[in-house]
């Protein structure tokens, strides 16, 4: 990739009682990210990691922590990424029209879009997920169903790679999937040396941990 295009912009969307490592998973991968490991304490990440909400204001997450978004829906620069974390919230969000209509206009214009956990059934709602595989935690199947009947639903698989909608099981599994991404832009070797960084197994292949 051309250095000139750095750093890439990541947008991750939060939400009132969005699952916490959805969220943190994903943020500590992308900015942990060097592509020269020689130079780690002297070079920045090549993603810059902004956090969005549909208002200003905190948000509060699963179990009490509160995130402060760096910019809301309206203001949002234009994103090379977008996550989608799941959580409680989204039960309240799958319902959220606005929120529904800004994923899918912002989906048009990334160059991925992914989800982690049950931020799978937003971007079943947004129509995002027709005809393409997709994934979520392993408890909420049902509700990926009801969000996106058209999609092909992979019980078996820890992340989806179906461009350009990346999704990937539940809440650790945003790990694995961002280092995936990692990998999508800049190589495996990257995306190893960044999974070393955080004393973290790289995914090595796709299948769920304990699936049988």
């Amino acid at each position: 990739m051309n250095e000139n295009q750095l750093p890439l912009t990541v947008g991750i969307l939060i939400f009132d009682q969005v699952e916490v490592l959805d969220v943190a998973g994903p943020f500590e991968v992308f900015s942990v990210t060097r592509l020269n490991e020689e130079r780690r304490r002297q070079e920045s990440s090549p993603f810059r990691i902004l956090l969005i909400s549909e208002r200003k204001g905190q948000v509060s997450a699963v179990g009490g922590l509160r995130f402060t978004p760096d910019v809301t829906i309206e203001d949002c620069p234009a994103l090379d990424l977008l996550i989608v974390p799941g959580g409680w919230g989204t039960r309240k969000e799958v319902k959220n029209n606005t929120i529904l209509k800004w994923i899918g206009d912002r989906a048009t214009k990334t160059r991925l879009t992914a989800s982690v956990c049950t931020g799978s059934s937003l971007l079943g709602k947004a129509g995002l997920l027709e005809g393409r595989e997709a994934t979520t935690h392993w408890r909420t199947f049902d509700f990926l169903r009801d969000a996106a009947p058209n999609a092909k639903i992979r019980e078996d698989l820890l992340f989806t790679l179906d461009d350009p909608i990346y999704t990937s099981a539940g809440v650790s599994a945003g790990i694995d999937l961002a280092l995936r991404i990692v990998s999508h832009f800049f190589g495996t070797k990257t995306g190893q040396a960044t999974a070393r960084q955080m004393e973290y197994p790289y995914p090595q292949n796709d299948q769920r941990r304990g699936h049988t």
